[in-house]
């Protein structure tokens, strides 16, 4: 990365730096990356609509159940697993099962995967 600051009389050029030393990362869906510095730990970020979930939510389903599994699901692309293709689907709901079983273990919830349908 080179950075210019430029004001009215001249241009000031600053030395190049690199953003990463390590710029190629391969990952399997599931693999957690190993950070270099803790500002990298951060995996992104999850935008939720909740008035939107609130208003798909069906009479018998409880709205923050259905926000967890959403969380949960945002969460699962966060760790790179899609649902592009039926195989890819199978591995992502797997993932989610996992960590909704986990979170209804601790928290005494029944929390469910989302519908293929869905997406």
């Amino acid at each position: 990365m080179s950075l210019v600051l430029r004001n009215l009389q001249r241009a000031i050029p600053l030395r190049r730096v690199p953003l990463r030393q390590r710029m190629e990362i391969n990952l399997k869906a599931g693999e957690i990356p190993q950070p270099d510095f803790p500002d990298d730990y951060n995996l992104g970020d999850i935008f939720l609509g909740v008035e939107y979930i609130f208003q798909q939510c069906k009479e018998n389903e409880d709205y923050y159940d259905i926000l967890t599994v959403t969380a949960t699901h945002g969460l699962c692309h966060l760790l790179g697993f899609t649902h592009n293709t039926e195989a890819t689907w199978q591995e992502m709901y797997q993932k989610e099962k996992q960590i909704l079983e986990e979170l209804s273990r601790r928290t005494g919830a029944t929390l469910q995967p989302l519908s293929r349908d869905l997406f």
